[in-house]
């Protein structure tokens, strides 16, 4: 199955080299990125504002930690479903109307909430929560799906500059997501559920047909012959890394879903609706700041690697260096949790700075994978193994979410930070499995 590029041109971007011999995108090529960057960036920022309402408002009606871990599960199973067909939904319609289809659908999913009624019983709004958030998974990975592959198809032929330009990507649309974590805190206490939705709906609806009227030419097109097939690939390094991802984003989620934000809310807030409300902007401050510095070392990672020119092995050996600096960090803050044995403002601030050193690692980790999964495939099935790449990803975030509140419920905050270390040695055990197929 082949990706049908637009008539007259070998590559999207279609560049020469220029005086220096540097290849160049051409403009169409560049434009595309940029629109397909924009676009994503509107996305991650209504999603990121959407988990936060979410998880702040239902916490806020009395939620257990595992019903609110419910509440996000089949937004993570909507993405392995989707994740699974991207690379036929991609070829077969084409990477533009993915990531459209992507964005109306997170519009439908918000408005959506609005029908939420206060009335219903605690089963009720779980089913009908989860429903709207199944709907939001499938938009986030139609969206990231259909920019990460754009990325590979647009970007110019040179040194170093695939790992730039996913990078520059991934990094910035963290970023982004990490101000729609502060967005939709502060949303929530100064206008209030309703009123929320309706306008993020609102805005990403303008965003949408702003993109649709401008996007330029340089993506792939549709190609009505292609046929549900091979999203599984003979590569080793794509499954093994496609395992690794599972893990890694299943040791952030195990605590960053339901458990430290939970725990943060119990020691901020004093249970009246003032006290709610400074609780909801200093967590959703703090997990704004965790994300946004996230996206700038995902964005800083090939310089802080000095991955240029360097050889693909010694970018896998990196990895798996990296890879093993995260395992220690989650256990260290679970046997700091376990010893104090209750809320104590050392221990909440040994979390904060545990947590960001975990951030600044698994940020390196994150952008390795990134670039790994791109440099790995090759154009013809970029978007079968990227979708196959990010429904693991998506597998892991599944695990994570249902790990966070069974952990917390069950044990605290120190059996939930454990669990994540338990899942940060087994990405690592797993890129270690990779540096042997490479």
């Amino acid at each position: 199955m082949g990706l049908c590029l637009p008539s007259g041109r070998h590559r999207p971007h279609g560049g020469g080299p220029d005086v220096t011999g540097t290849v160049k995108p051409a403009p169409n090529g560049l434009h595309a990125y940029a629109a397909v960057t924009a676009a994503y960036w509107a996305f991650m920022l209504s999603d990121g504002a959407l988990r936060m309402l979410v998880l702040l408002h239902f916490n806020g009606l009395g939620f257990t930690p595992i019903q609110l871990a419910w509440l996000f599960l089949l937004y993570e199973l909507a993405g392995i479903v989707t994740n699974l067909a991207a690379g036929w939904i991609a070829a077969r319609f084409g990477l533009t109307s993915t990531l459209y289809a992507g964005l109306l659908l997170q519009i439908g999913a918000l408005v959506a909430l609005t029908a939420l009624d206060p009335g219903w019983s605690v089963l009720a709004s779980v089913a009908f929560v989860m429903a709207v958030q199944g709907a939001s998974g499938v938009a986030k990975d139609l969206a990231k799906m259909s920019s990460k592959s754009a990325v590979k198809v647009l970007a110019p032929s040179g040194d170093g500059t695939l790992f730039r330009w996913v990078a520059a990507l991934t990094g910035s649309k963290n970023a982004v997501k990490g101000l729609g974590f502060f967005l939709g805190a502060a949303l929530l206490a100064l206008a209030g559920f309703d009123a929320a939705v309706w306008g993020m709906a609102a805005v990403l609806t303008v965003i949408l047909v702003a993109v649709a009227l401008f996007m330029p030419d340089g993506l792939p097109t549709k190609d009505k012959a292609a046929k549900f097939t091979g999203w599984w690939s003979a590569d080793p390094r794509i499954t093994r890394l496609s395992l690794a991802r599972m893990f890694l984003f299943g040791a952030r989620d195990v605590w960053f879903v339901v458990g430290v934000p939970i725990y943060f809310q119990m020691v901020l807030s004093d249970g009246t609706p003032e006290g709610r409300r400074w609780a909801f902007f200093l967590i959703g401050g703090f997990l704004a700041l965790w994300i946004i510095a996230y996206g700038a070392v995902q964005a800083a990672a090939p310089r802080i690697l000095n991955a240029k020119g360097k050889p693909e092995a010694a970018i896998v050996a990196g990895a798996i260096r990296w890879a093993g600096l995260l395992v220690p960090i989650p256990f260290a803050l679970a046997a700091l949790a376990w010893t104090a044995g209750a809320p104590a403002n050392w221990l909440s601030l040994s979390i904060v700075a545990g947590l960001l050193l975990f951030g600044f690692v698994f940020a390196i980790n994150s952008a390795v994978h990134s670039y790994l999964i791109l440099a790995f495939t090759s154009a013809e099935r970029v978007t079968r193994d990227v979708g196959f790449y990010y429904m693991s990803n998506a597998a892991g975030r599944l695990v994570g979410t249902l790990l966070s509140g069974v952990s917390y419920q069950v044990g605290g905050l120190p059996l939930c930070l454990a669990t994540a270390g338990i899942m940060a040695a087994a990405s690592w055990i797993s890129v270690r499995r990779l540096a042997r197929a490479t």
